[in-house]
């Protein structure tokens, strides 16, 4: 990984561990990383170190969006989103370019943290056993802009769980029927499992997700 010039020359602001321990996350916030970490974010952890770190990245593709992310965690990160060359693909000898930030090791990641994370390096992922409870709709909202792609040929919606065992894959199924109404299926692709959310709820993601989804991830829900 080869650091460019950041987007933002924000200078990059330690804090105490007073001053950690005193911020906290919204339950808008709360919902919001339930359904990126369902999607792929991911989270550092030193072994002596309590506290996690979250990582958002994107390619520059998505830039416009990952600006969006860091305008709701720009609270909770010591510096501005930084564009990162991955080293040459061995293929084809290009270099490809992404946008990450990270925000603070803080004790009020905790808890998301012990829920979704087992100790490990690279941090392993699990479903929790009450994810029917902590996925609300705008949970779901961005689990696909993190983790969905939408199909225009047969339009549907393919969630990427490949993170996940086949039983916590089947545990999502549920929660996405249940809770909100939406016929899905389990698709295999070698040892890995993703979900496919039909045709037919289509309408039912658009009406529930239309209003909140960020503008320029609206394409994840064919529109």
């Amino acid at each position: 990984m080869l650091p460019v010039s950041p987007d933002n020359d924000r200078p990059s602001r330690r804090l105490s561990k007073a001053e950690k321990s005193r911020i906290t996350l919204s339950d808008k916030l709360k919902e919001i990383l339930v359904g990126l970490i369902l999607g792929g974010l991911t989270c550092q952890k030193q072994k002596l170190q309590r506290n996690p770190t979250f990582k958002f990245t994107q390619g520059m593709r998505h830039k416009e969006y990952l600006f969006h992310l860091f305008e709701l965690f720009q609270n909770y990160c010591s510096k501005a989103p930084k564009k990162c060359n991955i080293l040459p693909d061995k293929k084809t000898g290009k270099f490809y370019t992404y946008i990450v930030f990270y925000t603070y090791s803080l004790p009020c990641l905790v808890p998301l943290y012990e829920l979704f994370f087992v100790d490990g390096n690279p941090v392993p992922k699990v479903v929790p056993t009450n994810i029917d409870k902590l996925l609300t709709s705008l949970g779901l909202c961005y689990w696909i802009c993190e983790g969905g792609s939408f199909c225009k040929k047969d339009r549907s919606i393919i969630l990427s769980t490949q993170d996940f065992s086949l039983q916590e894959v089947e545990l999502l199924v549920k929660v996405l029927t249940d809770k909100f109404n939406l016929k899905c299926s389990i698709n295999k692709n070698g040892k890995a499992f993703g979900i496919l959310i039909s045709t037919k709820s289509i309408p039912v993601i658009q009406s529930l997700l239309k209003e909140i989804m960020p503008p320029m991830m609206l394409h994840k829900i064919g529109l």
